[in-house]
């Protein structure tokens, strides 16, 4: 028999195999386990399908109390009692079992010794009496939603374990309860896809409310809404009114999601509400951070977080610890721990966290409606442009490496920054610099179209005569030359106008530079020639930003490498000499390009498949593809060469490598790293 202080029909279980049993194998052995996760995700109705399986096997009971339903007089531990009530069944002559009395629960007076009220006689002691009735009954006590009066549950915990230490116990709640003996089963949203090709539980409860449906409509839902089953069947209730595809394209905007419907409870009834019901229980400085995190897009570490959060009110020190007690209450997720090593450096990891939607969409309510977004939105774009100018400086420093898992960590957050519409004059500077400070990104690991759009909107919401303007116009005139773009010549001259205005030397060396490469694709080899010496010869005063004289003198020599070996070969040392440090795998790889492009073309297949090894293997470490492709072509050729002793068909030896790496950006990068910040 199974006691609920409701008795709804239980809804299915979709998706929880794993879940299910271990919290059926932890109810044979541990005393308290507690079902945590955030709001929405199916703790109760899991909690509720495993205990009356287990129990139906056992001829057992549950109590249930339903610490926000209401639990209001005497608190968790009255409210057992109440539950205890009518649980009682009657014996063969008509007598009642034992029952717990209902009568108010005793404490201790101010006067009476330590544990006097634990010593009482089971037949004074209300509790005592319902461990007694517990133990009879195979009764299992079910704490439900514990986060409004989670310490009165954990005291009450504590007490029934003193009347009874094999009584067991489940709870539900958005944190654990913090006890020693407790085991946590934490609860994630359902997965949506298992595999290319395999749809994951959350399709498979989206489905089951729409019926025959486009997979990639279900798919693009459940993505959408991340997989929390609140939010689905919330969603799934609004098709009375609209096609799954109409539903699809609604929540696939950015933009909070206001869906609500009839449910057992009133914090169940919107994904608002339920977001609200945790709001009202975190202290004002955690509500504050909660409501300012919601700028953020993607997951981000505690120094974004308190770059965005802290205030005159919120102390920076005070934001990393707001985060974690955010994340005990399931509000936040932790998506990587902290105490990892960069596998490349050595240094150690930190944290990382992010706020899943319905959370986010929340707090940034809250934040319009303190005021505050906009402070909170300009604090985020000043902050995404201080990482990317962290990470143009690691790119020109000892590790490239560094600047490419920089940017792929918090690729979202700078997307986010550089396509949001700017406050004012101000913020569109900001964007801009973030666009700026990853010329890298865009210009050497394969991003060029994405920063050309970036680029050409930014540019016309910044048209003030500036020095980073005169920046943005070479960047994007460098972008448009290599992809040998129609627009790349009126672009340069732009910026050369803007260079020569600021008296920008840097700026007129980085413009031969790009004439020089929008020379190498057009076949100009003389041309190529003169922008590059003129370039590689220039003494640049800020070695953080653009290619540099080294880069310059590696094009150089890949444009004699079929006209004068010498000159090639002495070009290419020259630009391993000028280099900045050892870790710049983009210009190494160039000069073993130019080498082995030399040596190909002067006969010295050997030495050049020897180089071309050693450049693809650089290339590939910093994810270059302007020159991947025909580096892997140019390999080709040589093996070939090598093992017939017949040069390759002219189409493959001589097709250029700008022409077969150039061909367009990719949708993410080609190295994956992690973010190293010590």
């Amino acid at each position: 028999m199974t006691t609920w202080a409701d008795l709804r029909p239980l809804p299915g279980v979709v998706g929880r195999a794993v879940e299910h049993e271990q919290l059926s194998g932890l109810l044979d052995s541990a005393r308290l386990v507690t079902l945590t996760g955030a709001a929405g995700v199916g703790k109760s109705v899991l909690a509720r399908a495993v205990l009356e399986e287990h129990t139906a096997r056992h001829d057992g009971t549950v109590l249930r109390v339903g610490c926000w339903d209401g639990a209001a007089r005497g608190g968790p531990a009255e409210a057992l009692l109440r539950a205890a009530e009518p649980a009682h069944d009657t014996g063969k002559n008509g007598q009642d079992t034992a029952r717990p009395p209902a009568v108010p629960l005793a404490h201790p007076g101010a006067g009476a010794p330590p544990g006097a009220a634990h010593r009482a006689d089971a037949t004074a002691d209300p509790l005592a009496a319902l461990t007694a009735y517990c133990r009879r009954r195979r009764a299992i006590v079910l704490l439900d939603d514990c986060d409004p009066q989670r310490d009165a549950c954990a005291r009450l915990v504590r007490r029934l374990w003193r009347a009874d230490p094999a009584l067991r116990i489940v709870a539900t709640a958005r944190g654990p309860l913090g006890l020693a003996e407790e085991r946590v089963v934490q609860i994630a949203p359902l997965p949506v896809t298992l595999g290319e090709g395999i749809a994951g539980p959350a399709v498979e409860l989206l489905a089951a409310r729409t019926g025959t449906a486009a997979p990639e409509l279900l798919v693009a839902v459940c993505q959408a809404l991340e997989g929390s089953p609140l939010a689905i069947g919330l969603a799934a209730r609004q098709l009375d009114r609209m096609s799954l595809s109409q539903l699809a394209a609604q929540v696939g905007t950015d933009g909070p999601l206001f869906y609500a419907g009839p449910a057992a409870t009133v914090r169940h009834t919107s994904l608002y509400a339920a977001q609200a019901a945790g709001y009202a229980l975190c202290s004002p400085v955690d509500r504050q951070v909660w409501a300012r995190l919601s700028v953020l897009p993607g997951d981000f570490d505690p120094w974004l977080a308190s770059c965005v959060c802290a205030s005159s009110d919120v102390p920076a020190a005070a934001v990393e610890g707001a985060l974690e007690r955010l994340r005990t209450a399931s509000v936040v997720e932790r998506v990587r721990d902290a105490g990892g090593v960069h596998e490349d450096t050595g240094a150690a990891l930190p944290p990382r966290y992010r706020l899943p939607r319905a959370a986010r969409d929340f707090g940034r309510t809250q934040l319009r409606e303190a005021g505050e977004e906009a402070g909170a939105l300009r604090r985020f774009r000043q902050a995404c442009a201080a990482l990317a100018a962290e990470a143009q400086i690691a790119w020109q420093g000892p590790d490239q490496q560094l600047a490419v898992g920089l940017v792929e960590d918090e690729q979202a957050n700078f997307e986010a920054a550089l396509t949001r519409p700017p406050l004012d004059a101000e913020d569109a500077l900001g964007a801009l610099e973030i666009a700026v400070s990853l010329w890298f990104h865009w210009a050497a690991c394969g991003f060029r179209r994405e920063g050309r759009a970036h680029l050409d909107r930014l540019l016309l919401l910044s048209p003030d005569d500036t020095a980073l303007r005169a920046r943005a116009l070479w960047l994007a005139g460098y972008l448009a030359a290599q992809e040998d773009s129609p627009a790349a010549g009126a672009l340069l001259d732009q910026a050369w106008t803007a260079a020569v205005m600021h008296a920008d030397s840097d700026g007129l060396a980085r413009i031969a530079h790009a004439h020089g490469v929008l020379a190498l694709y057009r076949g100009d080899l003389a041309a190529a020639v003169a922008c590059l010496e003129d370039a590689s010869r220039h003494r640049s005063l800020d070695p953080w930003f653009g290619p540099g004289p080294a880069h310059s003198g590696a094009l150089l020599a890949i444009a004699l490498s079929s006209l004068d070996a010498r000159r090639a070969r002495t070009a290419a040392h020259r630009a391993w000499e000028a280099r900045h440090s050892d870790g710049d795998f983009w210009l190494h790889s160039t000069v073993l390009y130019a080498l082995a492009m030399t040596e190909r073309a002067h006969g010295e297949p050997e030495a050049a498949l020897r180089a071309c090894r050693k450049a693809l293997a650089a290339k590939r470490l910093v994810g270059d593809p302007l020159s991947i492709a025909g580096a892997r072509t140019l390999l080709a050729g040589l093996r070939h060469q090598l093992r017939t002793g017949a040069p390759p068909p002219d189409r493959d030896a001589q097709e250029p490598w700008w022409q077969r790496g150039g061909s367009g950006a990719r949708s993410r990068p080609f190295f994956s790293r992690l973010r190293a910040r010590s």
